[in-house]
């Protein structure tokens, strides 16, 4: 794709972006045209007052102009500070704008995306990229007052005197065949910076994310190292960029001042000739000395937008990234969960959900597997046709070697990935003619990485419902067997869980984590490996609340501790991406030995 292509959608997203604040851009360019009108109006009252005035000994004449240039001053300064103002409210607002959105659509891409993609990439989009775009956005208005300021200045000198206006503006011309040369040369070189500002935020995520492991290992060298080599490649490409405005720069400085000397020259000729004024020649001087500027900008200005298109760019095109995960064209509804007999006392302990009590969900959440086949991506396929049934209520265990696509199988029913052949239904529905939200809602998902968000307890129990009340949470919390712990803790619920959780131990967040997906409320709660990390000697009581959770309530888990297993109605064997044996722990133990050789390989107590 070509470098014009590129920027061409780099513009697109910029017009797309600008359109919902084009009043404040419209009033920024007002402004501006304020500010242009009253610099062009300066160096005519000067001519006025040296030929009416001055010429003349007219001190009125003289008093006016000077009067009429200061007020003139006062409003261009004012003009000056609204343009810069707009400019800035404006760009902050783009900004602002565009992070929400590649926020919002960075969630919306399916995990196989962000399997791939270095989160260090996607905060560069989100932070770098977006600073590139709003340079160029606050210099909007400043470019068209300059543009309007060149073109008034050229019609004006014109009319003072057409052959030394095209003495004067023959640099002009050569400005705008360096500046083409300068645009063409610099683009490659805000590519390239843009591209190692992302990686060098891919290293300093990962390396802070995984400073234990750094520390673990001893290995703050060789990170150094890496952080190193990307900030020699930035430089690198930063100073490419330098090098090339130094030798653009000393164009804008010597070509204006050609023109100037060239004017001097020829005018101071055309004064003693006595075919212009002194007025006049002092009024084009000025003119062409107003020309310098915006000259002098040019460089800065084209480097501005260069870097701005690449980074609006490199941001379409994460935009244009489409999920492959979406909501079918016409989703279908889940049949409701029936109403389960209970005790009406014990209402008020229901979940936020409120679709049943806890502990004693309805008797739905029936899960089929039918000839599914799964690969990641173009790779070989994980799992082979998969054939499974899950009755409502029922609690599966899933077991399997390293590999062997245990995970892979669960992460399917929420849709994180689809299917390659074959489907999964809930309830008598394919999974893929539900929306996403309302398949999401009605499977929890709790992993064998727990990962808690910044804030408090409470905050991320009630994760998934943000408006369940206390007493919601500190029951799913009871159940998942976290309220003890999370009591003795200073602050009790309201205490920060700290960056990422890490300031409580594995086994504490893997039942926050529960708690989280217990409070959902769903009919089909998925378990993967969620006692991994929980000390054996606390197990009991998260396998005792689990029994409970789980009883009536469709369970699926992967697990290799037999205790944890035993919870199971039935046991699955997956081997090769197949479902290699079915039954009860104790029957797998007896009559299978690739079940006996995997569960041993896991250290589990048979």
């Amino acid at each position: 794709m070509s470098g014009s292509t590129d920027n061409a959608r780099g513009r697109r997203l910029l017009l797309a972006a600008l359109r919902p604040h084009r009043w404040g851009l419209l009033a920024g360019i007002a402004a501006g045209l304020v500010w242009c009108a009253g610099k062009v109006a300066v160096p005519r009252l000067v001519g006025i007052g040296i030929d009416d005035g001055l010429a003349t000994g007219d001190t009125r004449t003289l008093v006016v102009c000077a009067v009429a240039v200061a007020a003139i001053g006062v409003v261009s300064g004012a003009a000056a500070g609204l343009r810069r103002y707009f400019g800035q409210v404006v760009a902050w607002r783009v900004e602002a704008d565009l992070r929400v959105r590649i926020f919002a659509h960075v969630q919306r891409l399916h995990p196989a995306f962000h399997d791939r993609t270095p989160a260090g990439q996607l905060m560069a989009r989100a932070a770098t990229d977006l600073q590139q775009i709003q340079q160029p956005v606050v210099s909007i208005a400043m470019i068209v007052s300059n543009v309007v300021t060149v073109l008034a200045v050229t019609v004006l000198l014109a009319m003072i005197d057409a052959p030394l206006t095209v003495v004067a503006l023959g640099s002009v011309l050569l400005i705008g065949a360096g500046t083409r040369r300068f645009s063409a040369r610099l683009q490659p070189l805000a590519r390239r910076l843009q591209n190692e500002l992302a990686g060098l935020a891919s290293v300093a995520e990962e390396t802070v994310t995984g400073i234990r492991a750094v520390k673990g290992f001893g290995a703050e060298e060789v990170e150094e190292e890496r952080l190193r080599g990307r900030t020699a490649a930035i430089l690198d490409a930063a100073l490419g960029m330098t090098r090339l405005r130094a030798a653009f720069l000393p164009l804008i400085e010597f070509f204006p001042a050609l023109g100037l000397a060239a004017v001097l020259w020829t005018g101071g000729r055309a004064v003693a000739a006595g075919s212009l004024t002194v007025g006049e020649l002092v009024q084009f001087n000025y003119y062409v000395l107003m020309l310098v500027g915006p000259l002098r900008m040019t460089g800065m200005i084209v480097a501005q937008f260069q870097r701005g298109f690449v980074a609006a760019t490199l941001v379409d095109g994460l935009l244009r990234t489409r999920p492959e995960i979406v909501d079918p064209p016409a989703p279908r509804s889940l049949p409701a969960r029936d109403a389960v007999p209970g005790d009406p006392a014990d209402t008020d302990r229901r979940p936020a959900g409120g679709k049943g009590r806890a502990g004693s969900p309805a008797p739905a959440g029936a899960v089929r597997f039918e000839n599914v086949w799964f690969g990641y991506g173009d790779g070989p396929d994980v799992l082979r046709g998969v054939d499974l049934r899950i009755e409502p209520g029922e609690t599966v265990a899933v077991v399997g070697a390293t590999g062997s696509g245990k995970s892979t199988l669960l992460s399917l029913i929420p849709r994180f990935y689809d299917v390659r052949r074959g489907r999964i239904t809930l309830d008598g529905l394919d999974v893929r003619e539900l929306s996403l939200a309302a398949l999401r809602r009605e499977v929890g998902v709790a992993f064998e990485d727990a990962f808690l968000f910044g804030g408090t307890i409470e905050e991320n129990v009630a994760f998934a419902d943000p408006g369940a009340s206390p007493a919601h949470v500190r029951r799913a919390a009871r159940l998942a067997g976290a309220h003890e712990f999370v009591s003795a803790l200073p602050g009790g619920y309201g205490a920060p869980v700290g960056e990422r959780g890490l300031s409580l131990s594995g086994g504490q967040r893997q039942r926050l984590a529960l708690a989280r997906a217990i409070l959902a409320d769903p009919r089909v709660l998925v378990l993967d490996d969620v006692t991994s990390a929980v000390d054996p000697a606390k197990e009991h009581e998260i396998r005792d609340a689990m029994a409970e959770v789980m009883r009536g309530r469709t369970t699926i888990l992967v697990s290799h501790r037999a205790a944890t297993i035993a919870l199971a109605d039935r046991v699955v064997l997956i081997d090769g991406g197949r479902v290699a044996a079915e039954g009860t722990h104790a029957g797998l133990v007896a009559g299978s030995a690739r079940y006996r050789e995997v569960v041993a390989a896991h250290w589990a107590v048979v």
